[in-house]
C-alpha cells in the first residue's frame, strides 16, 4: 500500500541536525498545522525527519517559525497510533512521526543572513 501525506505550517522550534553511523545527515523538526472553525482552533503537531541533502538544506534554512510544506509518509508508532503527550495546561496533545521525501519553504521573508524571520505558529506546547 502507498500513502502520502501533503502538509503546510509553521516550525515548533529550530531543526536539529544528527549523522546515520555511515555518515548520513538526517534532520528533525517539529512543525504545527492549524486550522479555525466555528470560532475555535486546532492545531496538530507533526514530528518531520528529512535525509540527505535536503535534511542539510533545512539544518541550514529554517527555524522556529518557518513556514513550509511537506511531502511524506506517516509513521505511526506500533499500536498504529500518534505519539501522545500531556501540555503545559493538563490537557493531552497528540504528534505523528513523518518522514519527509520533500520539503519546500514557504516564508518569503528572508533576513539578510539567508534565514528567515520568526513567524510564530500557535500557542500549543511542543512535544519534545
Amino acid at each position: 500500500m502507498y500513502q502520502k501525506l501533503i502538509l503546510i505550517g509553521n516550525l515548533g522550534r529550530d531543526p536539529e541536525m544528527r549523522f546515520t553511523a555511515d555518515g548520513k545527515p538526517v534532520t528533525s523538526f517539529s512543525m504545527a498545522t492549524s486550522r479555525k472553525y466555528k470560532e475555535k482552533e486546532e492545531t496538530a503537531w507533526f514530528r518531520i525527519t528529512v535525509f540527505g541533502a535536503q535534511a542539510e538544506s533545512c539544518n541550514q534554512y529554517l527555524k522556529k517559525g518557518s513556514k513550509v510544506l511537506v511531502e511524506g509518509r506517516l509513521n505511526p508508532d506500533t499500536n498504529g497510533s500518534p505519539k501522545v503527550y500531556q501540555k503545559k495546561d493538563g490537557t493531552y496533545g497528540a504528534s505523528y512521526e513523518v518522514t519527509a521525501q520533500s520539503v519546500r519553504f514557504l516564508s518569503s521573508n528572508r533576513t539578510e543572513d539567508g534565514g528567515f524571520e520568526e513567524d510564530t505558529p500557535g500557542d500549543d506546547e511542543v512535544p519534545f
